[in-house]
């Protein structure tokens, strides 16, 4: 038995499946980041959602033969890795799970595994690859200093683009008589209450996402090029992270992605994949294979030294997709 979890900063997914590929349990629980609720509520979530999770199936901590833990922010502050370790050391012991960022498990689950690199366009933006035992990742510093291409960046570069169409520095398209009618606004500057006013919340702003999408697709030219600079941006961090891995110019590296953002626009996975086309390396696209979550319990697998077969995972992609919430 395999135990993966895909923790997010809005919500977490628990997937449990075993050896031949099949999903005996899934669950979903709410946000296990520090940041946003504390190393002891976190804390306690985690086991909460584990325990939840090994009681659907009937098992018990024990017959989990390995645990993959993705959590979010992991990495990203030296003093706290120690603390993220020890989570789940309440209900399992420590030679038989590990934590890491879970931009792992959307790696695993995009590739199943394999060599290559993945794109992570959520909220927050970021890329992972592994190759030949090692891994890197570039982007992912947060919306403050970059996430370039994440849905946070695409409603940021929206917003701007609705301030200029308003005063007179860009011409107006239909991304600005949309802001208007969905957010219920008569006089543009009211667009700023809504935005800095109190209560605003980095979720809420990234949600401006799909009004951009919404745009490109009516024929904003405007706002299509915010898709356009989109995937360019999280095809350099593809460049930077195989770099950082040192393949050979000569490798056809797998590259694929996973999050909301390529999930809710089509133009985006359109732009991405032109772009990695154009590339001066090779490159080949692959259509992500499974969820995080089921990324995370395979990474759990490989880790334990028992990588389900072929087999296994032809079995798993034939099943129902567990309980996962968009992310």
């Amino acid at each position: 038995m395999f135990l993966g979890v895909d923790g997010g900063g809005t919500k977490t997914a628990y997937a449990l499946i075993d050896a031949d590929g099949n999903i005996r349990a899934s669950h979903v629980s709410g946000s296990l980041s520090y940041l946003s609720e504390g190393l002891t509520r976190a804390t306690a979530m985690l086991i909460e959602g584990i325990s939840t999770t090994l009681a659907k199936a009937a098992l018990r901590p024990l017959d989990l033969k390995f645990t993959f833990v993705g959590l979010p922010a992991y990495g990203e502050d030296s003093s706290s890795i120690a603390h993220l370790d020890a989570m789940p050391a309440q209900l399992l012991a420590s030679t038989h799970y590990r934590c890491g960022n879970d931009m792992v498990c959307s790696w695993a689950g995009s590739l199943a595994c394999a060599d290559g690199v993945s794109v992570i366009a959520g909220t927050g933006s970021m890329a992972y690859g592994e190759y030949a035992g090692r891994n890197a990742r570039a982007g992912g510093w947060g919306e403050l200093i970059g996430d370039e291409g994440s849905a946070y960046w695409i409603a940021r570069e929206g917003m701007n683009l609705f301030s200029r169409m308003s005063d007179g520095r860009a011409e107006r398209g239909p991304l600005y008589g949309l802001v208007r009618k969905r957010l219920g606004i008569e006089i543009d500057l009211d667009f700023c209450a809504q935005i800095y006013g109190e209560g605003a919340k980095r979720g809420v702003f990234a949600q401006f996402a799909p009004l951009v999408d919404e745009a490109a697709q009516a024929g904003d030219t405007q706002a299509e090029a915010i898709f356009l600079r989109a995937a360019d941006e999280l095809v350099q961090c593809v460049f930077a992270t195989r770099h950082s891995l040192a393949v050979p110019d000569t490798i056809v590296l797998p590259v694929s992605h996973s999050g909301g953002v390529f999930g809710g626009s089509n133009l985006l996975v359109d732009a991405f994949r032109s772009a990695l086309g154009a590339a001066h390396l090779p490159f080949e696209y692959r259509t992500p294979r499974y969820p995080p979550v089921i990324g995370a319990a395979l990474y759990a697998a490989r880790l334990s030294g028992s990588p389900l077969t072929g087999t296994a995972l032809e079995s798993l992609g034939h099943q129902s997709e567990p309980e996962v919430l968009p992310q």
